[in-house]
């Protein structure tokens, strides 16, 4: 990563602020609806099987698997481009919703979709961002 143009980390919000306080803790944070159970991710304002806007923080399992993914080759902004290419992959959680991510700890050429994968943390100054490596 280059001094001069470093990523861009995403920054909480209030509505977001228990998923990236738990990512910091190492835990997995997603929205649970109270009145039907549906887990979702920060920050829909209401739950896609009821619609009720009531909802709880509980921490997922952190397990899930690949359900597609893409790797980078263009350097779209110059922080990435240490670590061109990479991939861009949304993984399924056990619990139902569809995170953007990466994959880490294999090579792009190794990922393929319905691979089992787990959770990690990778840590910043001020932000923790949730990977998966292949379980």
């Amino acid at each position: 990563m280059s001094e001069d143009f470093p990523r861009p980390l995403p920054e909480a919000d209030e509505t977001s602020q228990e998923f990236w306080d738990g990512a910091m803790a190492g835990k997995l944070m997603l929205m649970r609806c109270t009145e039907c159970g549906l887990w979702r991710l920060p920050s829909r304002p209401h739950c896609d099987g009821c619609l009720s806007d009531q909802f709880t923080w509980e921490q997922a399992s952190g397990r899930g698997a690949v359900r597609t993914f893409g790797v980078m080759h263009q350097k779209y902004h110059p922080g990435w481009a240490a670590i061109a290419p990479y991939n861009v992959t949304i993984v399924e959680l056990e619990e139902g919703p569809r995170l953007p991510t990466n994959v880490v700890g294999i090579p792009n050429d190794r990922i393929r979709v319905g691979m089992p994968v787990i959770v990690e943390f990778e840590q910043h100054e001020d932000v923790a961002l949730p990977k998966f490596r292949p379980a």
